[in-house]
C-alpha cells in the first residue's frame, strides 16, 4: 500500500529538532509505527518492537544492557510494555546534547504517559495520532491554520471539491483505520470484529483487569449508541449489567486506550449553573458505526442516528486539527441548566469561537442567537457560526458564518 502523508509529520519533525525523546500515542492500528518508520527511512535509526518477547524481556530485566544492545538513535514500538526503560533513557538524554535520540510509540494509556512525562520531564514531547481525517484520505494538507474568517475559509475552498453528503457519510462509515482504506463491506466487518476481539479485549484485560468480555462487549455497543450525547453512567451501567462506578472505570479505560473522546463542558465563574457532564464521541466513526450495526454507508446516512454521527465526525475533525496544528486551543461545549446548548467552544488566543453543528445544507440562521450567552457574560468572543453541509462559506452576520464541514 502506498504511504499516505500524515498531518502530524510537520509537528513531529519540528519537535524532533528540539526534544531528545518523542512519544507518539494513540489507539491501536492508527498508523503510529508506519509514520515513524517512513520518517526514519534513509537514516541510521534502529527499530525494535517490544511485541518481540526476547526484546521485551531484556528491556524489563536489564534496561542498561538493552540500550547497549540497541543504541540510540532508536525507534521503540509499544513502549508501554517496558516502562522500566524510562529511567535509563533519562540518563542517556542527560549524557548527550543530541535531539531526537528516542522515538517511541505507545497505545495511549494514562499510567504510561504520566510515568514518561514525569521521568523525562523537559526531555520528552508527547504527541497524539488519530486515525485518518477526511482531508488526509483525500491527500490534502492545508498550509494555513484553521481560521474562522470568510477570507481564510474561501481560500481553503479553492483547494477542495464541493461538500458532498454521500462522500462525507462514506468517510464516516468507513472510518480512518489505515488497513480499511478501500476495503469492501465483508473485509471491513471481519477486520473490525477482529480488532475488537483481539486488541480491545486484550487491552481491556491487561490494562483494566476486565475479563467479562460479554458485559464489556455490551458496554462498547451502548457507548456507540450514545455517541454525541452527554455521558449517562446509569444508562451505560444498566445496559452492561454493571455498577455505575464500574461504568465510570470502563469509560475511563476506553478513553485511555484512545477509543472514545470525552468533550468536557465549558466552565466559567461568570456563567452559573453549567453542566458538568462531558459528551461522548468515538475517535474513529467507522468503529462506532460497526458497533451500532450500520452495515452500509447509505443506511447510516438515511438512519435516525445520522445527525449524531455527523456531529461526531465534525468534532473529531476539529480535535485532529488542533492536535496537529501550531497553535493550541481548548475544545469544550456549552450547556446550562435550561438545556441551552452550543455544540463546540474553541478557546484560542483568549477568544471563544462558538460553533453549532448541523447535518443540513441550509441550516436555520437563528441558531446563532444562542451565542448571546457569551455577550451577556462579557466573554471575549471571536468568529463563530454553523458547521454544516453547505457548499460554500456564507456570512450570517458580522461575527458568524455558514461553514462547510469539509473546510475544517
Amino acid at each position: 500500500m502506498q504511504y499516505i502523508p500524515r498531518e502530524l509529520e510537520r509537528k513531529f519533525i519540528r519537535m524532533n529538532g528540539f526534544f531528545k525523546a518523542i512519544l507518539v500515542t494513540g489507539a491501536r492500528q492508527v498508523g503510529k509505527t508506519t509514520m515513524l518508520r517512513h520518517l526514519a527511512e534513509g537514516g541510521n535509526r534502529t527499530y525494535i518492537s517490544l511485541d518481540d518477547f526476547s526484546a521485551r524481556d531484556l528491556a524489563q530485566r536489564d534496561p542498561k544492557l538493552f540500550f547497549q544492545t540497541y543504541k540510540p538513535p532508536i525507534l521503540i514500538d509499544e513502549i508501554q510494555k517496558a516502562p522500566e526503560l524510562f529511567e535509563q533513557m533519562k540518563l542517556l538524554c542527560d549524557e548527550s546534547e543530541e535531539t531526537g535520540l528516542f522515538w517511541l510509540t505507545g497505545s495511549q494509556q494514562y499510567r504510561m504517559m504520566r510515568h514518561a512525562g514525569e521521568t523525562l520531564a523537559g526531555r520528552i514531547e508527547i504527541l497524539e495520532l488519530y486515525s485518518f481525517s477526511q482531508r488526509e484520505k483525500a491527500g490534502i494538507v492545508f498550509d494555513d491554520e484553521l481560521d474562522f474568517t470568510l477570507e481564510s475559509l474561501q481560500a481553503r475552498q479553492r483547494l477542495l471539491p464541493k461538500n458532498d453528503i454521500h462522500t462525507v457519510f462514506r468517510h464516516i462509515w468507513e472510518g480512518g483505520m489505515p488497513q480499511l482504506l478501500g476495503a469492501d463491506e465483508e473485509l471491513r466487518s471481519e477486520y473490525l470484529n477482529s480488532y475488537i476481539n483481539t486488541y480491545l479485549m486484550r487491552d481491556a484485560a491487561d490494562e483494566g483487569g476486565i475479563t467479562d468480555t460479554v458485559r464489556f462487549g455490551r458496554f462498547l455497543k451502548c457507548c456507540a449508541a450514545l455517541t454525541a450525547e452527554p455521558v449517562n453512567y446509569s444508562t451505560l451501567a444498566e445496559a452492561a449489567d454493571i455498577s455505575e462506578p464500574t461504568a465510570k472505570e470502563w469509560l475511563r479505560l476506553l478513553q485511555g486506550l484512545g477509543i472514545v473522546y470525552l468533550l468536557q463542558p465549558y466552565a466559567n465563574n461568570a456563567l452559573k449553573r453549567l453542566s458538568k457532564t462531558p459528551k461522548l464521541y468515538f475517535c474513529d466513526t467507522g468503529l462506532c458505526a460497526f458497533l451500532s450495526m450500520w452495515l452500509t454507508a447509505d443506511a447510516l446516512e438515511a438512519g435516525a442516528a445520522s445527525g449524531h454521527f455527523y456531529e461526531n465526525y465534525v468534532v473529531m475533525e476539529l480535535v485532529r486539527n488542533y492536535a496537529y496544528s501550531r497553535s493550541k486551543a481548548n475544545l469544550t461545549f456549552y450547556r446550562d441548566s435550561n438545556a441551552k446548548e452550543i455544540d463546540v467552544f474553541i478557546e484560542e488566543n483568549n477568544q471563544i469561537h462558538p460553533l453549532e453543528i448541523k447535518k443540513s445544507a441550509a441550516p436555520n440562521y437563528r441558531t446563532v442567537k444562542n451565542y448571546t450567552v457569551l455577550d451577556k457574560a462579557a466573554l471575549n468572543r471571536g468568529m463563530g457560526g454553523i458547521i454544516c453541509m453547505a457548499d460554500a462559506p456564507i456570512p450570517i452576520d458580522e461575527k458568524n458564518l455558514i461553514i462547510p464541514s469539509n473546510l475544517i
